[in-house]
């Protein structure tokens, strides 16, 4: 393009009806003629037309010139290169002056046309005559009184027999409708419907009842169940009883078998042991203070005529016998568990040594060593040890001095 001219400058013209060769002009300003105002870009109404006679048209008072065809080339539509320039239009503000000519105009043409619609008559609206076509139709129609279903109430002979009207549609009947003689399906569905209400209302008075009877086998189940349980109670409580007696009558023989054995226990002692006189008088007992012992009393004293016999208190073994100095003489036996019974102030001894049973006689009363008089002076001693009050010892094997 040899030069930037502005697109405006280089658009086509417009061909309006200026025939060939010619075109209308709108150019910058359109200042063609005297159509528009070359310098301050108004439109001047006065000057739309060259003068009052001349033929209105498009392109009317606009110069028409000659142009030639602009064929575009690889040149000419080349874009340009650097600062693009866009030719300044003269007057300035023909773009803010066009958009209010447009505006302007496209109110006069609305206005203008609906004040055309406006004045203009109704348009004529043709109908086809139908009249004939209503004829045959009215003539086609059954009359009012053979309608099904209302030919009763259309029927002009009030006076005579009415038939039962036909039902005006029999859609929805089933066999069994037409065996109970329905032919109305209207009726049919009443009746079904009924029905199925009764129906609805049988099963749930059949769900109370059962309801009822589920609720009154629960409560004679509950109850059942109370008296059974109240039933087991009491007989727990009377097997508790009865067992609480048997164990207290199993106490009771208990404790009784325990008396009779400790009775027969000392029925066998009592015949194990013997008291070592058989006719005695009780003296000095076991602790007793006297001037003729140089310590306090250490046995218990059985007094008796001199010769009566000494026995032995339980069977043993005769360890010692013979003069004791103080206690006169003297024999000693010991137990199988080690216990020493020491006979003393015996005037004779029949047995000095071995093993002897229970009841034997081993010597005779006497009065030798310390004494005031004839008695059988008798010691225990426990393993052989420091001796012991005779008497509770004598009444634990079963003896009663």
């Amino acid at each position: 393009m040899a030069s930037n001219r502005s697109v405006l400058d280089e658009a086509p013209y417009r061909t309006r009806g200026g025939g060939s060769g010619t075109a209308t002009a709108y150019g910058p300003g359109f200042d063609a003629g005297g159509g528009m105002s070359s310098g301050d870009g108004r439109f001047a109404p006065d000057d739309f037309y060259a003068d009052e006679g001349a033929a209105e048209g498009p392109g009317a008072g606009f110069d028409t010139e000659t142009w030639e065809e602009w064929n575009p080339t690889e040149e000419s539509i080349a874009p340009v290169r650097g600062r693009h320039r866009v030719a300044k239009q003269r007057g300035g503000t023909m773009a803010r002056s066009g958009a209010v000519l447009g505006v302007g105009v496209i109110a006069a043409v609305g206005a203008g046309g609906m004040a055309s619609a406006k004045d203009r008559p109704a348009l004529p609206i043709s109908m086809p005559d139908l009249g004939h076509v209503a004829d045959q139709v009215k003539a086609s129609l059954p009359a009012a009184k053979d309608l099904p279903g209302i030919g009763s109430w259309a029927s002009d002979d009030s006076g005579g027999s009415q038939t039962a009207a036909a039902p005006l549609s029999q859609a929805g009947l089933t066999n069994e409708d037409e065996q109970r003689g329905t032919t109305d399906a209207g009726e049919a569905l009443r009746a079904r419907i009924l029905q199925q209400a009764e129906n609805q209302q049988n099963a749930a008075d059949e769900d109370s009842r059962t309801a009822a009877a589920q609720a009154a086998a629960k409560a004679a189940a509950d109850k059942a169940a109370d008296q059974a349980a109240e039933a087991a109670a009491k007989r727990k409580a009377k097997a508790e009883a009865a067992a609480a007696a048997k164990r207290a009558a199993e106490q009771r023989a208990k404790e009784a078998a325990e008396k009779k054995a400790a009775a027969e226990r000392q029925a066998r002692l009592a015949a194990a042991y013997t008291l070592p006189v058989g006719s005695y008088t009780l003296t000095a007992s076991f602790g007793q203070a006297g001037d003729i012992w140089s310590a306090d009393h250490t046995g218990q004293d059985f007094a008796a005529p001199t010769g009566t016999p000494v026995k032995a208190v339980h069977g043993g073994t005769i360890t010692q016998a013979g003069w004791a100095g103080s206690y006169g003489y003297r024999i000693v036996l010991t137990l199988d568990d080690g216990t020493e019974l020491w006979f003393c102030h015996l005037s004779s001894m029949v047995v000095t040594s071995g093993k002897v049973s229970t009841g034997d006689v081993i010597a005779r009363v006497g009065a030798t060593g310390n004494v005031t008089g004839p008695h059988l002076h008798l010691e225990v001693r426990p393993g052989g040890g420091s001796p012991i009050d005779p008497m509770p010892w004598l009444r634990q094997h079963g003896m009663t001095p």
